[in-house]
């Protein structure tokens, strides 16, 4: 199967550190794939020059098969991929429909459009519509996403990011500073959005929560993938072994 998204050979360097050292990533069609690493492996840059946010001094990107230059993140964004940052980047005093096309809004035909004028109802329906088909509940569509959990307020984000991206969704730690209610909530909506054909890379923490959603595995260490694993066959031992060079040491040994 063709690689949907592609990194191979990314270097990137800030001052006298190198972030990334000739690092590889592979995102196929239809999956989701745990990016994970210790701190200060590389990942958030990696994931920061796949979306578009960081450009590589080194290296390529491929979309679908083709070399591909992301200067900017609307360059990745025209491709079909979106990014979901820790900090979710959401507008607390709007509800979920304007956080939803937040910065896309939607103008009301005609003269009231040419005048500026938000067409609401439509927001709202196409809102209820993808918050409904990745089993997003929100009690009150209307209320502001300040006041609701931190579980709902990580899938609003998360349903933004799908509502404008067909192709690949980064998502960064979605699950931190969530209760085990939310968090599993929170991946139900990850699995669903993998199910209805968007890519999903997810970085990540948490082994267990790894295991549980991912279909793949690909461990940064040092600015470079060092291992990929197929989740269903390997371990939470296996991947820290990954992660901090033991698994190396002990197949040399």
């Amino acid at each position: 199967m063709q690689p949907l998204l592609e990194g191979r050979g990314l270097v990137k360097r800030f001052g006298q550190v190198q972030a990334l050292r000739g690092a590889d990533f592979t995102v196929f069609p239809g999956e989701v794939v745990a990016l994970i690493g210790d701190n200060g492996a590389g990942k958030s840059t990696l994931t920061k020059v796949l979306a578009g946010a960081a450009r590589p001094d080194e290296g390529g990107i491929l979309f679908e098969g083709a070399p591909v230059t992301l200067e900017r993140p609307t360059d990745a964004q025209r491709l079909g991929i979106e990014t979901v940052y820790q900090d979710l980047a959401l507008a607390p005093d709007l509800d979920g429909a304007a956080n939803l096309f937040l910065g896309r809004e939607l103008l009301r035909r005609g003269l009231a459009g040419r005048l500026g004028v938000l067409d609401k109802a439509a927001m709202r329906r196409r809102a209820v519509d993808a918050f409904a088909r990745l089993g997003v509940e929100l009690q009150d569509i209307d209320a502001p996403i300040g006041t609701l959990s931190g579980g709902q307020r990580q899938s609003v984000a998360i349903a933004r990011a799908v509502a404008w991206a067909d192709k690949v969704v980064f998502m960064d730690e979605p699950t931190a500073a969530l209760g085990v209610l939310q968090r599993g909530r929170v991946l139900d909506v990850v699995r669903k959005v993998r199910d209805a054909g968007t890519s999903v890379v997810l970085i990540s923490h948490n082994m267990p929560e790894v295991l549980s959603v991912a279909d793949r595995v690909e461990v940064l260490r040092l600015g470079q993938r060092v291992a990929t694993f197929t989740a269903a066959d390997t371990s939470v031992e296996e991947l820290v072994g990954a992660m901090t060079g033991a698994l190396d040491e002990g197949r040399a040994a």
